[in-house]
């Protein structure tokens, strides 16, 4: 693990073990002081000069571009900016106009549900016989037609950590006559991605995860590079404009990758996934998959061992799972709250599952253990039936 950073270069606070990164990574040390700088320098001193001064209207493409790094993604093919549910729509958009002659898009049921919110939502603009079909994600492939004109995956299932397969997948989708569309919310910085040698058309992804960007930290979108100059954009803002400062009245979409710009870039945002992102330097992904396996394995064979009220809800196989595990119990939202009371952080998906994440990052094969031990504890002693872990946060 020699090139795979230890966790003192994060912020975690003392007695806590952090499984929870595939939620909300923790915040790199050197984000704070880089963030205040950025506010007092920067904001403060340089006021509106910031924007040519400070490099504030590159930082879409420049932070892009480490992104794109660790996906396989080319030179100028990401930029960043708003939210994954704006840029999922706005890669859906583009994939639909590029295969008018039909009028299906094709998800799995595993998706996560803002996705297919926002499907569910282009579907209702555009009328005209469009429609989203869901299929259970193991009979995606069986399901395609020529009704389909794009079919929109997220590579590693929310709840399970299920793993669609990239390539074969989106080789089959193509062969069809399909645009592909991958939402990497929870591969980006977790597992091994190659957006080139894959040849989607279209990837989105978040960057408050795996990449610790913060809360509210802003995705990014893909667009493979032969198809960046002709793709239309749906949502044709200000900052996507070929020329944003001739304050013409017509929209002419930017070069490239640009044109998917769309609002003012969230300067504070960025500058904290700045950070995090010069962390990743020398960081080798094969490495990286490697150890969080091995953790995940050792958290299994513990927990499956020690607790048998817990039933494994993730692929067993390794090449099917991302980089979570989860487990079900009846009571699995109250459980995680009385083991959030000890220090062991993870979280809760309805109806019933308990979602751990495996960063390597900053988890070692210690932290795994003393986890599995609290959790036991929490489990033979029925320490989560207390009123006050049933009751529901907001935020589960």
């Amino acid at each position: 693990m020699s090139h795979i950073l230890k966790k003192e270069a994060f912020v975690i606070p003392e007695g806590v073990i952090y499984l929870d990164g595939n939620s909300l990574g923790p915040m790199p040390r050197g984000v704070a002081a880089r963030v205040q700088s950025m506010l007092e320098d920067e904001w403060g001193g340089m006021l509106i000069r910031g924007w040519n001064g400070a490099g504030w209207m590159d930082q879409p493409s420049r932070v892009g571009d480490m992104v794109g790094r660790i996906i396989g993604a080319p030179v100028g093919s990401v930029v960043m900016g708003d939210t994954l549910s704006i840029k999922v729509f706005q890669a859906l958009a583009s994939a639909v106009k590029l295969n008018p002659e039909r009028r299906v898009i094709l998800s799995d049921t595993g998706n996560f549900p803002s996705d297919l919110y926002m499907a569910e939502g282009l579907v209702g603009l555009l009328e005209q016989g469009y429609e989203l079909r869901t299929v259970a994600p193991e009979e995606v492939l069986s399901a395609i037609d020529d009704s389909i004109a794009a079919v929109m995956l997220t590579e590693v299932d929310y709840r399970t950590g299920r793993k669609h397969d990239m390539k074969p997948v989106t080789q089959a989708v193509q062969a069809a006559g399909c645009i592909m569309i991958w939402d990497l919310a929870h591969s980006a910085g977790a597992i091994e991605v190659d957006l080139w040698e894959a040849n989607c058309e279209f990837a989105v992804g978040c960057t408050y995860k795996y990449l610790n960007g913060g809360p509210g930290a802003p995705a990014f979108i893909y667009v493979r590079p032969d198809l960046a100059d002709h793709v239309q954009p749906a949502l044709s803002g200000w900052l996507g404009h070929r020329a944003p400062f001739a304050f013409d009245l017509d929209y002419r979409p930017g070069a490239g990758i640009e044109r998917m710009r769309v609002g003012t870039p969230p300067v504070i945002q960025l500058t904290a996934l700045e950070v995090a992102m010069e962390l990743w330097d020398g960081v080798d992904m094969q490495e990286l998959r490697a150890e969080s396996l091995k953790l995940q394995e050792q958290f299994i064979a513990e927990v499956e061992r020690d607790i048998p009220q817990l039933t494994l809800a993730s692929p067993r196989d390794t090449s099917l799972r991302g980089s979570q595990v989860s487990f079900r119990f009846a009571e699995g939202y109250a459980a995680m709250q009385a083991l959030i009371d000890r220090g062991v952080i993870g979280d809760f998906r309805a109806p019933d599952i308990m979602r751990f994440g495996f960063t390597p990052m900053y988890l070692d094969a210690g932290d795994v253990s003393s986890a599995v031990a609290i959790l036991a504890d929490v489990m033979h002693n029925d320490l989560w039936d207390q009123d006050t872990y049933k009751t529901r946060s907001k935020v589960t």
